[in-house]
């Protein structure tokens, strides 16, 4: 194994040669390049060629080493002649330039103090509030496109979507439901008991259930179930790229990927609202039968009574509401994902946790409006 060198010669119109030789392999004592670095530091040079007759072998780390060289080249203007270089060492070089290695001194310094803190979260707050507009602009647009018969997704993806967050989603919704009908009528009936009163759970059930359980229970268990299920999904797809795919190819990955899931909760989450609303008034029914000595057809009968249709339609609206708030929460964070796999499960986790908040405050909105127009 012959001894590897790196020897810079001058010459006197401003220029230098490099001439490598020996073995650049592992187990061979390799130049360091603070020592050239030091040597080109000292002279003047604007321009730099590479001497490789004598180079016998070499491996990765001297494709390093002159990657680190070219590096310093461009930092101090020398124009770097790199063409009698081995043609497998000029392509591996290429690839490592195309990826730059982040360098340790250029990391983001520490914020410190309660002002600069304060600060850093209202821009970052900022932003997420940008891209939530954009986001939304972006499917708006979408919803456009579809409306003139111009959106491209498969209508095939928009039934299987359709049944995977509506019949098969059927079995938690009915737990759910029917567990929140008894809640409620457990908790009337402990105060509608003392007064004789106990007939009034089956309106309690039967309004609670309609304007308001219904519809947001149902959509924080679509929230936890599609919402994180949108997110991981679209968030894989980001890993393996294939939504940079879909761009390439000219498809919008908001028509193709966003659009049908967004129709399918909007068309979904109303009639499992109005399943759930019916659960839990069997549930309340279950529990009045059994315990506050209420019968069947008195149930039923004050139950007719205290519903009317606009105590559904309140409900209808708020599902409908709730599902776009689901759909944009979980593609949003599926989309916006990065490219690990702990980025989507970060995606899924946002998903879940924007869905149900967006929820709370929505809900929390249209009751104050539904009180304020008269519902």
């Amino acid at each position: 194994m012959r001894d590897c060198t790196a020897t810079l010669l001058r010459n006197d119109d401003n220029s230098a040669q490099l001439v490598l030789t020996g073995d650049w392999v592992m187990g061979n004592t390799l130049p360091t390049f603070d020592t050239l670095k030091s040597s080109l530091q000292t002279a003047e040079n604007t321009q730099l060629n590479l001497q490789t007759e004598l180079l016998v072998n070499w491996d990765s780390r001297f494709v390093l080493y002159i990657y680190q060289l070219q590096n310093h080249c461009q930092q101090n203007n020398i124009a770097l002649d790199l063409s009698h270089l081995p043609i497998a060492a000029q392509g591996l070089l290429k690839q490592v330039s195309a990826f730059p290695v982040r360098e340790s001194g250029n990391k983001q310094p520490v914020v410190k103090g309660v002002v600069a803190g304060v600060g850093l979260k209202s821009q970052q707050l900022m932003q997420q509030s940008q891209a939530v507009f954009n986001f939304v602009g972006e499917v708006c647009l979408s919803l456009s496109r579809l409306m003139r018969g111009k959106a491209s997704f498969r209508r095939q993806d928009l039934w299987l979507m359709m049944q995977d967050c509506g019949p098969n989603a059927l079995g938690i919704v009915t737990l759910i439901s029917v567990l929140v009908g008894l809640i409620l009528a457990f908790v009337g009936a402990m105060q509608l008991k003392i007064f004789g009163a106990q007939i009034y759970v089956a309106n309690l059930v039967g309004l609670g259930m309609a304007r308001e359980m219904g519809a947001m229970m149902t959509a924080i268990i679509m929230a936890g179930r599609t919402g994180a299920a949108y997110a991981s999904q679209l968030g894989s797809m980001q890993v393996n790229e294939e939504i940079d795919a879909l761009k390439t190819l000219g498809i919008s990955p908001i028509d193709f990927l966003v659009l049908p899931r967004l129709i399918a909760l909007v068309i979904m989450l109303p009639l499992l609202c109005l399943y759930a609303d019916l659960l839990g008034i069997i549930g309340g029914l279950l529990v009045s039968v059994s315990l506050l000595d209420v019968s069947l057809m008195e149930y039923v009968t004050q139950t007719q009574s205290a519903l009317q249709l606009g105590d559904f339609a309140t409900g209808l609206i708020k599902s409908s509401v709730f599902g776009v708030l689901v759909a944009i929460s979980g593609c949003m964070s599926g989309m916006h994902s990065g490219r690990s796999s702990s980025s989507v499960g970060d995606a899924a986790t946002s998903a879940v946790v924007a869905g149900i908040v967006s929820i709370v405050i929505a809900d929390a909105s249209l009751t104050v409006i539904y009180q304020i127009i008269g519902l």
